[in-house]
Protein backbone atom coordinates (compact mmCIF):
# COMPACT_ATOMS: atom_id res chain seq x y z
CA UNK A 1 0.00 0.00 0.00
CA UNK A 2 1.29 3.41 -0.93
CA UNK A 3 1.39 5.79 1.99
CA UNK A 4 0.33 9.41 1.66
CA UNK A 5 3.25 11.81 1.63
CA UNK A 6 1.18 14.10 3.92
CA UNK A 7 -0.54 12.18 6.71
CA UNK A 8 -3.71 13.64 8.32
CA UNK A 9 -1.75 15.25 11.14
CA UNK A 10 0.84 16.93 8.93
CA UNK A 11 1.37 20.71 9.15
CA UNK A 12 0.39 21.07 5.47
CA UNK A 13 -2.99 19.37 5.94
CA UNK A 14 -3.71 21.35 9.11
CA UNK A 15 -2.85 24.52 7.25
CA UNK A 16 -5.22 23.67 4.42
CA UNK A 17 -8.03 22.90 6.85
CA UNK A 18 -7.49 26.11 8.77
CA UNK A 19 -7.31 28.09 5.55
CA UNK A 20 -10.61 26.62 4.39
CA UNK A 21 -12.24 27.43 7.72
CA UNK A 22 -10.92 30.97 7.53
CA UNK A 23 -12.53 31.47 4.14
CA UNK A 24 -15.83 29.93 5.19
CA UNK A 25 -16.10 31.59 8.59
CA UNK A 26 -17.17 35.09 7.49
CA UNK A 27 -20.03 33.73 5.38
CA UNK A 28 -21.12 31.30 8.08
CA UNK A 29 -21.10 34.18 10.54
CA UNK A 30 -23.44 36.11 8.26
CA UNK A 31 -25.93 33.28 8.48
CA UNK A 32 -25.86 32.72 12.22
CA UNK A 33 -24.87 35.99 13.93
CA UNK A 34 -25.25 39.72 13.48
CA UNK A 35 -24.30 41.25 10.15
CA UNK A 36 -20.71 42.58 10.29
CA UNK A 37 -20.74 46.09 11.71
CA UNK A 38 -19.42 48.96 9.66
CA UNK A 39 -20.57 47.56 6.33
CA UNK A 40 -23.46 49.35 4.65
CA UNK A 41 -25.82 47.48 2.33
CA UNK A 42 -26.77 49.24 -0.90
CA UNK A 43 -30.28 48.38 -2.08
CA UNK A 44 -30.44 49.38 -5.76
CA UNK A 45 -33.86 50.26 -7.19
CA UNK A 46 -33.69 50.53 -11.00
CA UNK A 47 -36.56 53.04 -11.14
CA UNK A 48 -37.15 56.65 -10.06
CA UNK A 49 -38.30 57.31 -6.47
CA UNK A 50 -42.00 57.10 -5.69
CA UNK A 51 -43.10 53.96 -7.52
CA UNK A 52 -44.34 50.86 -5.72
CA UNK A 53 -41.03 49.00 -6.19
CA UNK A 54 -39.20 51.91 -4.60
CA UNK A 55 -41.67 52.65 -1.78
CA UNK A 56 -42.14 49.04 -0.70
CA UNK A 57 -38.42 48.33 -1.12
CA UNK A 58 -37.53 51.18 1.25
CA UNK A 59 -39.88 49.82 3.89
CA UNK A 60 -38.38 46.34 3.67
CA UNK A 61 -34.82 47.72 3.59
CA UNK A 62 -35.45 49.69 6.79
CA UNK A 63 -36.52 46.54 8.61
CA UNK A 64 -33.67 44.32 7.48
CA UNK A 65 -31.23 47.06 8.46
CA UNK A 66 -32.54 46.84 12.00
CA UNK A 67 -32.46 43.04 11.99
CA UNK A 68 -28.89 42.91 10.67
CA UNK A 69 -27.58 45.70 12.88
CA UNK A 70 -26.36 47.81 9.98
CA UNK A 71 -27.49 50.54 7.59
CA UNK A 72 -29.19 50.03 4.23
CA UNK A 73 -28.98 52.80 1.65
CA UNK A 74 -31.54 52.82 -1.18
CA UNK A 75 -29.89 53.88 -4.42
CA UNK A 76 -32.23 54.76 -7.32
CA UNK A 77 -30.46 54.03 -10.61
CA UNK A 78 -33.22 54.51 -13.16
CA UNK A 79 -33.15 54.24 -16.93
CA UNK A 80 -33.41 51.88 -19.89
CA UNK A 81 -36.48 50.06 -18.54
CA UNK A 82 -34.70 49.20 -15.33
CA UNK A 83 -31.65 47.62 -16.94
CA UNK A 84 -29.15 50.30 -15.84
CA UNK A 85 -29.64 49.49 -12.17
CA UNK A 86 -29.64 45.76 -12.90
CA UNK A 87 -26.35 46.04 -14.78
CA UNK A 88 -24.79 47.90 -11.85
CA UNK A 89 -25.67 45.13 -9.41
CA UNK A 90 -24.60 42.39 -11.83
CA UNK A 91 -21.06 43.82 -11.73
CA UNK A 92 -20.95 44.36 -7.97
CA UNK A 93 -18.96 42.20 -5.57
CA UNK A 94 -20.90 39.05 -4.61
CA UNK A 95 -20.70 39.65 -0.88
CA UNK A 96 -24.28 40.45 0.11
CA UNK A 97 -23.68 44.19 0.43
CA UNK A 98 -25.21 45.17 -2.93
CA UNK A 99 -28.77 44.07 -3.65
CA UNK A 100 -31.22 44.65 -6.49
CA UNK A 101 -34.82 45.42 -5.56
CA UNK A 102 -36.43 45.11 -8.95
CA UNK A 103 -39.40 43.80 -10.91
CA UNK A 104 -40.35 41.55 -13.79
CA UNK A 105 -39.33 44.03 -16.53
CA UNK A 106 -35.52 44.10 -16.30
CA UNK A 107 -35.30 40.43 -15.32
CA UNK A 108 -37.74 38.75 -17.72
CA UNK A 109 -38.96 41.12 -20.46
CA UNK A 110 -36.45 43.84 -21.40
CA UNK A 111 -33.60 41.35 -22.06
CA UNK A 112 -35.55 40.08 -25.09
CA UNK A 113 -35.84 43.59 -26.52
CA UNK A 114 -32.31 44.91 -26.08
CA UNK A 115 -29.58 44.08 -28.56
CA UNK A 116 -26.62 44.41 -26.21
CA UNK A 117 -27.57 43.86 -22.60
CA UNK A 118 -24.57 44.19 -20.23
CA UNK A 119 -25.74 41.28 -18.07
CA UNK A 120 -27.43 37.90 -18.31
CA UNK A 121 -30.79 38.24 -16.51
CA UNK A 122 -30.52 34.74 -15.07
CA UNK A 123 -26.83 33.83 -14.88
CA UNK A 124 -25.68 37.21 -13.53
CA UNK A 125 -27.84 37.07 -10.40
CA UNK A 126 -28.55 34.98 -7.33
CA UNK A 127 -32.30 35.01 -6.53
CA UNK A 128 -33.01 36.02 -2.93
CA UNK A 129 -36.77 36.34 -2.44
CA UNK A 130 -40.01 37.41 -4.11
CA UNK A 131 -41.42 40.52 -2.42
CA UNK A 132 -44.90 40.42 -3.94
CA UNK A 133 -47.09 40.49 -7.01
CA UNK A 134 -49.40 43.05 -8.58
CA UNK A 135 -52.49 41.90 -10.48
CA UNK A 136 -53.84 43.94 -13.37
CA UNK A 137 -57.29 44.85 -14.58
CA UNK A 138 -58.39 45.02 -18.21
CA UNK A 139 -60.28 48.32 -18.28
CA UNK A 140 -62.12 50.41 -20.85
CA UNK A 141 -63.45 53.95 -20.65
CA UNK A 142 -67.01 54.18 -19.40
CA UNK A 143 -68.17 55.49 -22.78
CA UNK A 144 -66.78 52.48 -24.65
CA UNK A 145 -69.47 50.00 -25.74
CA UNK A 146 -67.61 46.89 -24.54
CA UNK A 147 -69.09 45.06 -21.56
CA UNK A 148 -67.00 41.86 -21.74
CA UNK A 149 -63.69 40.60 -23.08
CA UNK A 150 -65.67 38.78 -25.78
CA UNK A 151 -67.18 42.12 -26.87
CA UNK A 152 -63.72 43.65 -27.18
CA UNK A 153 -62.39 40.74 -29.22
CA UNK A 154 -65.46 40.72 -31.49
CA UNK A 155 -64.97 44.43 -32.19
CA UNK A 156 -61.29 43.87 -32.96
CA UNK A 157 -62.18 41.13 -35.43
CA UNK A 158 -64.79 43.34 -37.08
CA UNK A 159 -62.36 46.28 -37.30
CA UNK A 160 -58.85 44.85 -37.72
CA UNK A 161 -56.15 47.23 -36.53
CA UNK A 162 -58.59 49.92 -35.39
CA UNK A 163 -58.74 49.42 -31.62
CA UNK A 164 -55.89 50.89 -29.58
CA UNK A 165 -54.53 49.98 -26.17
CA UNK A 166 -52.31 52.05 -23.88
CA UNK A 167 -49.28 51.01 -21.86
CA UNK A 168 -46.70 52.68 -19.67
CA UNK A 169 -44.09 52.17 -22.38
CA UNK A 170 -42.56 49.70 -24.79
CA UNK A 171 -41.27 46.62 -23.03
CA UNK A 172 -43.47 47.00 -19.95
CA UNK A 173 -45.60 44.19 -18.62
CA UNK A 174 -48.62 46.36 -19.47
CA UNK A 175 -47.70 46.20 -23.15
CA UNK A 176 -46.95 42.48 -22.93
CA UNK A 177 -50.48 41.75 -21.72
CA UNK A 178 -51.98 43.57 -24.70
CA UNK A 179 -49.68 41.63 -27.01
CA UNK A 180 -50.61 38.35 -25.31
CA UNK A 181 -54.32 39.09 -25.72
CA UNK A 182 -53.74 39.94 -29.37
CA UNK A 183 -51.93 36.66 -30.00
CA UNK A 184 -54.34 34.46 -28.07
CA UNK A 185 -57.43 36.01 -29.67
CA UNK A 186 -55.93 36.21 -33.17
CA UNK A 187 -56.71 39.92 -33.58
CA UNK A 188 -54.84 43.14 -34.25
CA UNK A 189 -54.58 46.08 -31.86
CA UNK A 190 -52.64 49.33 -32.07
CA UNK A 191 -50.19 49.74 -29.20
CA UNK A 192 -49.88 53.29 -27.87
CA UNK A 193 -46.92 53.56 -25.45
CA UNK A 194 -46.80 56.37 -22.90
CA UNK A 195 -44.08 57.61 -20.60
CA UNK A 196 -45.47 55.90 -17.54
CA UNK A 197 -48.65 54.24 -16.31
CA UNK A 198 -50.32 57.46 -15.14
CA UNK A 199 -50.59 59.20 -18.54
CA UNK A 200 -51.64 55.90 -20.12
CA UNK A 201 -54.45 55.57 -17.60
CA UNK A 202 -55.48 59.21 -18.09
CA UNK A 203 -55.92 58.73 -21.83
CA UNK A 204 -57.87 55.52 -21.25
CA UNK A 205 -60.16 57.50 -18.95
CA UNK A 206 -60.45 60.22 -21.57
CA UNK A 207 -61.25 57.84 -24.42
CA UNK A 208 -58.13 58.60 -26.49
CA UNK A 209 -57.44 54.84 -26.44
CA UNK A 210 -59.93 51.99 -26.15
CA UNK A 211 -58.46 49.94 -23.34
CA UNK A 212 -55.45 49.05 -21.24
CA UNK A 213 -54.21 46.56 -18.67
CA UNK A 214 -53.75 48.72 -15.59
CA UNK A 215 -52.24 47.92 -12.18
CA UNK A 216 -55.09 47.11 -9.80
CA UNK A 217 -54.28 49.82 -7.26
CA UNK A 218 -54.23 52.52 -9.95
CA UNK A 219 -57.40 51.37 -11.72
CA UNK A 220 -59.60 50.45 -8.75
CA UNK A 221 -60.60 53.98 -7.67
CA UNK A 222 -61.72 54.79 -11.22
CA UNK A 223 -63.61 51.50 -11.55
CA UNK A 224 -65.33 52.01 -8.21
CA UNK A 225 -66.26 55.61 -9.10
CA UNK A 226 -67.75 54.50 -12.41
CA UNK A 227 -65.20 56.23 -14.66
CA UNK A 228 -63.73 52.98 -15.95
CA UNK A 229 -65.34 49.62 -16.68
CA UNK A 230 -63.47 46.50 -15.60
CA UNK A 231 -63.79 43.63 -18.07
CA UNK A 232 -61.50 41.10 -16.36
CA UNK A 233 -58.60 40.68 -13.94
CA UNK A 234 -55.32 38.98 -14.78
CA UNK A 235 -54.88 37.16 -11.46
CA UNK A 236 -55.59 33.46 -11.01
CA UNK A 237 -58.58 34.25 -8.77
CA UNK A 238 -61.04 37.12 -8.65
CA UNK A 239 -60.05 40.17 -6.63
CA UNK A 240 -61.79 40.70 -3.30
CA UNK A 241 -62.37 44.32 -4.26
CA UNK A 242 -64.07 43.28 -7.53
CA UNK A 243 -65.93 40.05 -6.78
CA UNK A 244 -68.20 40.38 -9.84
CA UNK A 245 -65.36 40.87 -12.33
CA UNK A 246 -64.18 37.60 -13.94
CA UNK A 247 -60.60 36.47 -14.37
CA UNK A 248 -59.20 36.40 -17.90
CA UNK A 249 -59.50 32.60 -17.72
CA UNK A 250 -63.18 32.83 -16.84
CA UNK A 251 -63.58 35.30 -19.70
CA UNK A 252 -62.33 32.68 -22.16
CA UNK A 253 -58.62 33.47 -22.29
CA UNK A 254 -56.91 30.32 -21.01
CA UNK A 255 -53.36 30.49 -19.62
CA UNK A 256 -53.70 34.24 -19.11
CA UNK A 257 -52.50 34.64 -15.54
CA UNK A 258 -50.22 37.67 -15.45
CA UNK A 259 -48.91 39.30 -12.30
CA UNK A 260 -46.16 41.87 -12.10
CA UNK A 261 -43.72 40.65 -9.47
CA UNK A 262 -41.23 42.52 -7.34
CA UNK A 263 -38.19 40.69 -6.04
CA UNK A 264 -34.70 40.92 -4.58
CA UNK A 265 -31.58 39.60 -6.29
CA UNK A 266 -27.89 39.57 -5.37
CA UNK A 267 -24.91 39.31 -7.75
CA UNK A 268 -24.18 35.79 -8.98
CA UNK A 269 -21.70 34.01 -6.78
CA UNK A 270 -23.00 35.44 -3.52
CA UNK A 271 -22.38 32.69 -0.94
CA UNK A 272 -25.39 30.54 -0.11
CA UNK A 273 -25.28 31.35 3.65
CA UNK A 274 -25.46 35.05 2.83
CA UNK A 275 -28.41 34.55 0.47
CA UNK A 276 -30.16 32.41 3.07
CA UNK A 277 -29.66 35.02 5.80
CA UNK A 278 -31.01 37.79 3.55
CA UNK A 279 -33.92 35.59 2.54
CA UNK A 280 -34.78 34.88 6.17
CA UNK A 281 -34.67 38.53 7.23
CA UNK A 282 -36.70 39.77 4.25
CA UNK A 283 -39.32 37.07 4.81
CA UNK A 284 -39.56 38.25 8.41
CA UNK A 285 -39.94 41.87 7.25
CA UNK A 286 -42.82 40.89 4.97
CA UNK A 287 -44.72 39.67 8.03
CA UNK A 288 -44.48 43.06 9.73
CA UNK A 289 -48.03 44.54 9.99
CA UNK A 290 -46.85 47.96 8.81
CA UNK A 291 -45.24 46.46 5.71
CA UNK A 292 -48.41 44.48 5.02
CA UNK A 293 -50.52 47.64 5.38
CA UNK A 294 -48.25 49.55 2.98
CA UNK A 295 -48.34 46.69 0.46
CA UNK A 296 -52.14 46.64 0.60
CA UNK A 297 -52.21 50.38 -0.08
CA UNK A 298 -49.90 49.91 -3.07
CA UNK A 299 -51.94 47.01 -4.44
CA UNK A 300 -49.15 44.49 -3.85
CA UNK A 301 -49.85 40.96 -2.63
CA UNK A 302 -46.90 39.98 -0.45
CA UNK A 303 -45.37 36.60 -1.32
CA UNK A 304 -41.99 35.78 0.27
CA UNK A 305 -40.75 32.21 -0.11
CA UNK A 306 -37.43 30.65 -1.04
CA UNK A 307 -34.70 31.71 -3.47
CA UNK A 308 -35.52 28.63 -5.56
CA UNK A 309 -39.14 29.72 -5.92
CA UNK A 310 -38.04 33.13 -7.19
CA UNK A 311 -35.60 31.52 -9.60
CA UNK A 312 -38.32 29.26 -11.00
CA UNK A 313 -40.72 32.21 -11.36
CA UNK A 314 -38.15 34.29 -13.20
CA UNK A 315 -37.23 31.49 -15.60
CA UNK A 316 -40.88 30.74 -16.38
CA UNK A 317 -41.69 34.39 -17.13
CA UNK A 318 -38.46 34.87 -19.07
CA UNK A 319 -39.50 32.03 -21.39
CA UNK A 320 -43.14 33.16 -21.57
CA UNK A 321 -42.49 36.76 -22.54
CA UNK A 322 -39.63 35.82 -24.82
CA UNK A 323 -42.06 33.77 -26.87
CA UNK A 324 -44.63 36.58 -26.95
CA UNK A 325 -41.99 39.07 -28.10
CA UNK A 326 -40.70 36.75 -30.83
CA UNK A 327 -44.17 35.93 -32.13
CA UNK A 328 -45.15 39.56 -32.16
CA UNK A 329 -41.86 40.70 -33.65
CA UNK A 330 -41.77 43.38 -30.97
CA UNK A 331 -38.83 45.76 -31.05
CA UNK A 332 -37.55 48.28 -28.54
CA UNK A 333 -38.09 51.87 -29.59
Amino acid sequence: MTKSSHPPSSPLRRGLLLGGLALAAPFGAFAESNWPTGRVITWVVPYPPGGSTDVLGRSVAQRIASALGTNVIVDNRAGATGTIGAAYVAKAAPDGFTLLGTSIGPQAIAPHLMVKLPYDPIKSFAPVVTIGTIPHILVVGINEPYKTVADLIAAAKAQPGKLAFASGGTGTVLQMQGELLKQQAGVQFIHVPYKGDVPALQDTLGGQVNFMFAPAAAALPHVQSGKLRALAVTSAARLKALPDVPTMGEAGMKNFVVEQWQAVFAPAGTPVPVVERLNREINAALKDPSVAALADKLGVTLVGGTPQQLGDLQKADFAKWGEVIRKGNIKAE
